[in-house]
């Protein structure tokens, strides 16, 4: 018999967020998080997302064993300002038994119908800054600090209950010997001379954070077209700023401001921390905080996390001075591979920018949907 249980308590927040450690103690392509940081992002005094957005986190127990875990959310910004009637549920994880996830997103949807919402849509978090969708190709790659990986099976369970395909992600990579450096150096003095643009690097943190609120407003009028999109707050952007921009190496920020010092373009890339993260298995003390500084500086691999472009700016030819920006700090460095964040399949807009480079699709990802009964 499966019972549920929320989780409620700083014990039951900590099992819940342990969970995947056990699940997969085995698998050598899952990256666990920071335990400390994952328990303080459910935290409603914590993390500002809360402010607009319900969350229940629910553990599916046998006995004493917990055989499951998800989180359904109700993010009210969506529903009551943009109209959209979905009931979200992510951070899902269960053994192979359908039972189990049966009786988990049973629990979901009898949230969602309460509140008279219209359908599920999962796995998602709480907004477009988290972690979206289920693995259903690429189980043989290392996953990343800022993807969920999970099973083959969890694709079957879905669609074995009914839940169809809603949105698919593409997860590419390119091996940075693909840029061309000559190309892209002529290309981004051409651009910057014809609109008067600058580039902006920088070599310590505190000189980013100036330029952080400004930064998303560019990505807002950047995404807001999405259908994916959901507005960031100004609480979440503070949040975000003290959670990651730390993290982040300040070489792999880049701007591009325009003649009266507005910044029309950034990107974001971080350092692979996957093998960091493997080796810390969830702890930042002793020595994983350590492991953490140290591929900071050193991982050969990086991920590109945000790219954004001011609409006025865009199919202009601006991604060239960004690029051309970053050929010089990845020589420097000596990176290797160049992966990509989940980008929506049928985004053709962003395949455009990548398309020079030779990428290879090496994960898919994809959300499901069910109307609410």
């Amino acid at each position: 018999m499966i019972i549920l249980k929320e989780a409620k308590t700083k014990r039951d927040l900590k099992r819940f967020v342990l969970f995947p450690f056990s699940l997969y103690r085995r698998n050598k392509y899952w990256v666990p998080p920071i335990i400390k940081d994952e328990i303080a992002n459910f935290n409603p005094k914590k993390n500002p997302v809360f402010k607009n957005a319900d969350a229940h986190f629910f553990l599916a127990y046998r006995g004493k064993k917990i055989v499951g875990r998800v989180v359904a959310i109700i993010n009210w910004f969506e529903v009551d300002k943009q109209q959209i009637k979905k009931m979200r549920f992510g951070w899902f994880d269960v053994i192979d038994d359908i039972e189990v996830t049966k009786t988990l997103l049973d629990k979901v949807n009898e949230i969602g119908k309460a509140n008279n919402l219209e359908y599920i849509e999962g796995p998602v978090g709480f907004n477009n800054l988290d972690k979206t969708g289920v693995l259903v190709d690429g189980f043989e790659h290392l996953g990343t600090m800022i993807t969920w990986y999970n099973h083959p099976y969890y694709k079957d369970h879905l669609e074995q209950l009914g839940f169809v395909k809603e949105k698919e992600y593409l997860e590419n990579k390119f091996m940075f010997k693909n840029v061309d450096a000559v190309y892209y150096n002529r290309i981004s003095n051409v651009i910057k001379k014809r609109y008067h643009l600058k580039a902006l690097d920088f070599k310590k943190t505190k000189q980013i954070l100036p330029y952080v609120n400004e930064m998303f407003e560019v990505f807002d009028k950047s995404y807001s077209k999405l259908s994916t999109y959901v507005p960031i707050s100004d609480a979440q952007i503070a949040y975000f700023k003290k959670k990651y921009i730390s993290f982040i190496n300040p070489e792999y920020i880049k701007f591009v401001m325009d003649k009266d010092g507005k910044l029309i373009a950034f990107a974001i890339v971080m350092p692979s921390f996957s093998n960091a993260l493997r080796k810390a298995r969830g702890r930042l003390f002793p020595l994983g905080i350590l492991r953490l500084l140290k591929a900071k500086k050193h991982a050969k691999d990086v991920t590109f996390y945000l790219i954004g472009v001011h609409p006025d700016y865009q199919n202009k030819g601006v991604t060239a001075i960004i690029f051309d920006q970053y050929t010089k700090t990845f020589s420097k460095k000596g990176i290797v591979n160049c992966i990509r964040t989940p980008e929506l399949e049928d985004n053709e807009a962003i395949k455009k920018i990548w398309e020079d480079f030779n990428p290879v699709t090496h994960k898919r990802r994809r959300t499901y949907r069910k109307n609410i009964v």
